[in-house]
């Protein structure tokens, strides 16, 4: 059996997805449904059964007598612009806390969602050195803290634990984050609204490392083959790209679209990583060969899934 918290969010349905490619499907799905258009996550997909994750951390000893090969812990708050801090270290550092200990306790291995975010305004660079992290938001500060956790812990236990530092992943199942989809979703809105697609001044130098959902569950999947690894590794293409780009690319993907240039809010100003690229050399060191997807590619198949159907996977 494998656990899959945040399993009918973003990421989590698409590495259930892909455990369903590689005939896995003996799955418990762990989230929380109060937005509710996240049940279209999980129509296509083939699990168990499904847990809200407040009864699931509540009743963990249940689970000790379950056979559980595995957790993929992608459950979190991914909401960068969220300024509850007790919140968000409840939600994404105390719950991970409980849920690793409970991992390393029954022999489970433990592979988790971290973030790029961690790495900040990046002086130092993208490797997975504590050294080169210094958070901009609660948010990314709680997956930092977490990542130090492990670090304290992971040479401790007996287990698998790996770590994923998430760089700006996008692709179909996005639909409920409303504000932080990506911005192909809300190039897509903008261009079936009036046509346009609206970016902040200086885009041209505004480059992110984008990374193709199929990409990161790739990665997730190599790490459930290869039990013997363990550690935290960026993950992300290795090339950084600017929005621009993504926006010229969506221009010719649709008719009559044109691009504007607005003016950069200020409540994003000292908050906002306006260059990314993971260094993915200790991910190729330890085995990972496949090829990331390119943007022209990876942009292409999200656009033809948002116009066919809305974005989600229907089989």
């Amino acid at each position: 059996m494998i656990i899959v918290t945040g399993g009918a969010g973003f990421i989590g349905s698409n590495v259930v997805r892909g455990l369903n490619g590689i005939g896995i499907d003996d799955i418990i799905i762990v989230d929380n449904l109060t937005n509710s258009k996240k049940h279209r996550n999980l129509n296509a997909l083939s699990f168990n059964d499904y847990i809200d994750k407040g009864d699931f951390i509540n009743s963990l000893d249940m689970f000790k007598n379950y056979k559980i090969e595995a957790i993929f812990h992608q459950g979190a708050c991914s909401d960068t612009m969220e300024q509850d801090g007790r919140y968000m270290m409840h939600n994404n550092y105390n719950y991970s806390k409980k849920l690793l200990e409970f991992a390393a306790e029954n022999r489970i291995r433990f592979i988790y969602a971290s973030s790029a975010s961690v790495y900040g305004d990046a002086v130092n660079g993208f490797r997975e050195e504590e050294k080169n992290e210094y958070p901009l938001n609660v948010y990314a500060f709680s997956k930092f803290l977490f990542d130090r956790y492990v670090r304290n812990l992971i040479e401790k236990v007996n287990i698998q634990i790996v770590g994923l530092r998430y760089f700006n992943v996008y692709g179909p199942q996005e639909t409920h984050k409303g504000k932080m989809a990506s911005v192909i979703y809300h190039f897509h809105n903008e261009i079936l609204d009036d046509g346009t697609i609206k970016l902040f001044e200086g885009s041209d130098n505004f480059k992110r490392d984008f990374v193709f959902v199929d990409d990161v569950v790739n990665v997730n999947l190599f790490f459930l083959e290869n039990e013997n690894l363990r550690g935290i590794y960026n993950c992300g293409s290795g090339q950084a790209e600017p929005f621009l780009k993504i926006a010229e690319i969506m221009q010719k993907l649709y008719k009559n679209v044109r691009i504007e240039f607005i003016k950069f809010p200020e409540e994003l100003k000292d908050k906002y990583q306006t260059f990314t690229q993971a260094d993915i050399a200790l991910l190729k060191k330890v085995g990972y060969d496949k090829q990331f997807t390119s943007l022209e590619k990876g942009v292409a198949k999200y656009v033809e899934i948002l116009k066919s159907a809305g974005g989600y996977y229907r089989n």
